[in-house]
């Protein structure tokens, strides 16, 4: 081979391993449609500063996961092969992000972090001080349901559609936008739809301040979303230490298959209230869960790979996730509407129904943001945060009771 032709075929070679190479394959229009869509979500988080910390480590997890050859996203494996009659087994290791994705995501191990890191962070105060607005919480928990049964009916009635049962009930939990919770779900039924349903989940939590205030406007008056609420009252230390300890013990004895989900979200929020393990409290709000948050977004940004993302299933996840969302949106504020229809003596303004989303505590921001356009001095956020902080529950103990009797049912 001459000098020319050596130079020739390491171009050759070498053009075969770029990027352009690898997006003018077949498929290859794909990756740059997902990577088009990452930074889209980048433009969101950093332009209009929707929910930033999900949306920047999304939205990058989507672009390092569609560039060709770099498998980056690729999973950690083991490969066997046969020396002397004798097979010998070695792992093959995969990219960064595969690996959190392997390590955290499809252990179930970084939704129950992040919810230790939750309940840190979580007052229970407003929920303690106006015990009603549990209802508001349960009550945004309806599009879950919803949502298992409109996919028991895709996978029932539309050719190229899969779902089952236990991947009906993986796909419902993104009603309660409440993405550990989704994840933990499909970890335990859904394995194979795990991806498309973090990505939905996590995706419909960071575009709660778009998603809700149409709905919200739409089901309520002007008048109704002028209304203030009594202020709170004061809520006890002796209070807030026993209603974790309560809880949890209430999930022990009625409801064991929700413990993991309530126990590190009760754990969390004890480490706060007691006052003794201040350390121990302020890892869990601080440097766990924005450690945590980063690997998973990553993870969850991964699964936007155009083969995996761009199909029928895919699409029919997120179609259902979006109904369920604003199903429970909506639900939440009828019944918050009902309530202020019976309650004479203290209005209820409706609005914070909406915050019955375990979206924590975005959803409750939200209410608060619609509340003061119509009245600059309407401060609904505290008053969110108890429907808020109870959705969180909600869609936990809703958990709970799908991993329980699906399993029976299926």
């Amino acid at each position: 081979m001459t000098f020319g032709q050596t130079i020739s075929a390491s171009f050759r070679e070498l053009w075969l391993t770029t990027g352009i190479f690898g997006f003018l394959q077949e498929g290859g229009w794909g990756n740059v449609v997902m990577i088009v869509v990452g930074f889209g979500l980048l433009y969101l988080a950093i332009n209009k500063e929707f929910e930033p910390l999900l949306l920047v480590p999304i939205g990058m997890g989507a672009i390092l996961s569609n560039i060709p050859f770099a498998e980056i996203a690729a999973h950690s494996s083991l490969h066997g092969e046969f020396v002397q009659g004798a097979l010998h087994l070695h792992e093959v290791s995969g990219g960064f992000i595969g690996m959190f994705y392997d390590f955290g995501v499809t252990s179930g191990l970084f939704p129950l972090l992040i919810f230790m890191g939750v309940g840190a962070m979580t007052d229970f105060g407003p929920l303690l001080a106006n015990p009603k607005t549990l209802l508001l919480g349960a009550s945004a928990q309806f599009g879950i349901f919803i949502a298992l049964l409109g996919a028991v009916a895709l996978g029932e009635y539309v050719p190229g559609i899969t779902f089952n049962l236990y991947d009906a009930a993986s796909i419902g939990i993104i009603g309660g936008a409440d993405g550990p919770t989704a994840i933990f779900v499909a970890s335990r039924l859904s394995k194979d739809l795990l991806g498309a349903i973090a990505v939905a989940a996590y995706s419909y939590m960071a575009l709660v301040p778009i998603i809700q205030p149409p709905i919200m406007r739409a089901l309520t008056t002007k008048e109704e979303r002028q209304i203030k609420m009594e202020q709170l009252r004061h809520v006890t230390k002796t209070e807030k230490i026993i209603f974790p300890l309560s809880v949890l013990g209430a999930c022990i004895l009625l409801l064991p298959s929700a413990t993991p989900l309530l126990g590190a979200l009760m754990f969390g929020n004890l480490a706060k209230e007691c006052g003794v393990t201040d350390r121990l409290s302020d890892t869990m709000q601080n440097a766990l869960i924005n450690i945590v948050t980063i690997m998973l977004g990553l993870a969850v940004g991964s699964k936007m790979q155009a083969e995996q993302f761009l199909n029928l299933n895919t699409l029919g996840i997120l179609a259902l996730g979006l109904v369920a969302f604003c199903i429970g949106t909506a639900t939440g504020v009828l019944l918050a509407k009902l309530m202020n229809k019976m309650s004479k003596k203290h209005p209820i303004n409706p609005l914070i129904g909406s915050a019955g989303v375990s979206a924590v505590p975005m959803a409750a921001r939200v209410a608060n943001k619609v509340g003061l356009e119509e009245n600059p001095n309407n401060y609904l956020l505290m008053h969110a945060m108890g429907p808020n902080v109870a959705g969180v529950i909600g869609s936990a103990v809703a958990a709970g009771v799908l991993l329980a009797l699906v399993p029976v049912l299926g």
